[in-house]
């Protein structure tokens, strides 16, 4: 896995102040996508235990809400590699802290159902998820009053409401 942004200060992706992560990758090329710099799978820098630590270091500072997994896309499988260790580290040291994770898939269709997106991992990562803000951007229904959504079909889901 590679990234392309790490935002140690974050208030536009979530609740709070956030640690937010940009993956690399991404298939969906939804058309007007605010990052389509994070498209390509070989943009940014690999995903080390360096860059690990110092996301948990910068999500331990009392002021920071959690963190929130952006992109790119964090479903793509490759990502998803990188991502369920890392989460299961997140949850480990910071277990006060909540994790946002955008992504064009949608949750009963890709995440939930047979597609390429779904792997044995796909599961394991939604559970380390609290908040799912899903569906592609569709430019012709972006609204920009809307909060922590690019466009009016993408959903902001309470996956531990989901779970209960």
């Amino acid at each position: 896995m590679r990234w392309c942004e790490i935002k140690t200060e974050d208030i536009a992706d979530g609740p709070g102040v956030r640690v937010s992560l940009f993956v690399s990758g991404c298939t969906h090329h939804c058309k007007g996508c605010f990052n389509e710099g994070t498209w390509d799978f070989a943009a940014g820098e690999p995903f080390t235990e360096e860059t690990e630590r110092f996301i948990l270091d910068a999500g331990a500072k009392s002021y920071i809400s959690g963190l929130t997994l952006l992109g790119g896309e964090p479903f793509e499988p490759v990502n998803q590699e990188g991502l369920v260790p890392f989460l299961r580290k997140w949850r480990s040291e910071l277990p006060g802290k909540d994790v946002w994770c955008y992504t064009g898939c949608v949750l009963e269709k890709d995440l939930l159902s047979p597609s390429r997106w779904r792997t044995p991992l796909t599961d394991e990562m939604l559970s380390m998820i609290d908040i799912l803000v899903d569906g592609p951007f569709v430019e012709s229904l972006k609204d920009i009053s809307l909060r922590f959504r690019g466009s009016s079909n993408q959903r902001i889901i309470d996956l531990n409401v989901r779970r209960t």
